[in-house]
């Protein structure tokens, strides 16, 4: 009977193999939004620092650590995928990101639009200019600040990684510690969006973080499957706390930026480090496949926009109408 399950799986198609986490993530949001269509979530928004906290806790958990996890179990359906599979899987989470850093940079611009020229008057004496030009100029300074830090980051995730081949476990946890870095990004941008009080923005980006980080799961656990004794159980739930509990962190920073400099800034910051994970993915396809713009992977890419528009534009902002 064993037997005849596992060739059952190894005949599914490659196409569920590659996409099955994602249909399910898919099933479970859609459950989510129809109960949460009954409740005023904008009610929820109006809290005090603590209920902000534990509130973003939640919502960290079920964007970062729990989208690792189902990723984690699904690494070893993705080792019997052809690499053109693999690309496609990383398009698609490229696309849901390219949109949501867009979403990020307008809400950069807007808040910064929106900063009052007293709100910077010491630098507005220096430079003589309005707050809303020294407000989006120090968004792009951050954001070209964050980009170069998670650059500096990723190189010394990869330095260590090369300096300890052969010990899986270790090279996870330098895998886990890097994605968690990134994940702060993530927990910012739904941080600042809950203490805007705009609920649209953080059900998108919840929703996409929670499809995007179910990709992260077998980049932890890849170096893992290759060692012959498999670790303790402990491991793994460290693993998808490092790499996944960043949102939370970065959720509750996040939460503090209720005013529009602070919010211009802090969405600033999450678009440099989603845009640098971005340039990541990018880097990998280009090294492993050679050709970016081969069919499957422009399609992917393009769905996984589309996904995230259709969620933002039909679902938040017409069916729940928030």
């Amino acid at each position: 009977m064993e037997a005849e399950t596992v060739e059952n799986r190894e005949e599914l198609p490659s196409w569920v193999l590659a996409f099955g986490p994602f249909l399910v993530i898919g099933a479970l949001i859609t459950l989510g939004l129809v109960a949460l269509r009954s409740y005023d979530f904008e009610a929820i928004l109006v809290t005090d620092t603590v209920g902000a906290l534990v509130i973003m806790t939640g919502i960290g958990f079920i964007a970062g650590i729990l989208p690792v996890a189902v990723g984690m179990l699904w690494f070893p359906y993705v080792r019997r995928l052809d690499a053109e599979w693999i690309h496609a899987v990383l398009a698609f989470s490229a696309g849901i990101l390219a949109f949501i850093a867009y979403e990020m940079a307008d809400e950069a611009v807007g808040h910064a639009a929106n900063v009052s020229t007293a709100t910077v008057a010491p630098v507005h004496d220096v430079v003589g200019l309005s707050g809303p030009a020294i407000t989006l100029a120090l968004a792009i300074v951050a954001a070209l600040a964050t980009v170069a830090a998670m650059e500096l980051g990723s190189r010394w995730q990869k330095a260590r990684t090369e300096t300890v081949r052969g010990n899986g476990l270790l090279i996870a946890y330098l895998v886990a510690i890097g994605l968690g870095l990134h994940s702060v990004g993530e927990g910012l941008a739904i941080g600042a969006a809950f203490a805007s009080e705009d609920a649209g923005l953080v059900i998108l980006f919840t929703v996409g973080f929670i499809i995007h980080n179910v990709t992260e799961g077998p980049a932890v656990i890849a170096a893992v499957a290759r060692d012959r004794e498999t670790p303790p159980l402990r491991h793994f739930a460290a693993l998808g706390i490092l790499a996944g509990g960043g949102v939370i962190l970065g959720g509750w920073v996040g939460t503090f930026a209720t005013s529009s400099f602070l919010a211009a800034l802090v969405f600033a910051v999450a678009f440099g480090a989603i845009a640098q994970v971005i340039w990541e993915m990018v880097g990998l396809v280009r090294y492993d496949a050679g050709n970016l713009f081969a069919r499957r992977i422009v399609v992917a890419f393009v769905v996984g926009a589309a996904v995230i528009f259709v969620l933002e534009d039909i679902v938040v902002g017409g069916w729940l109408g928030v």
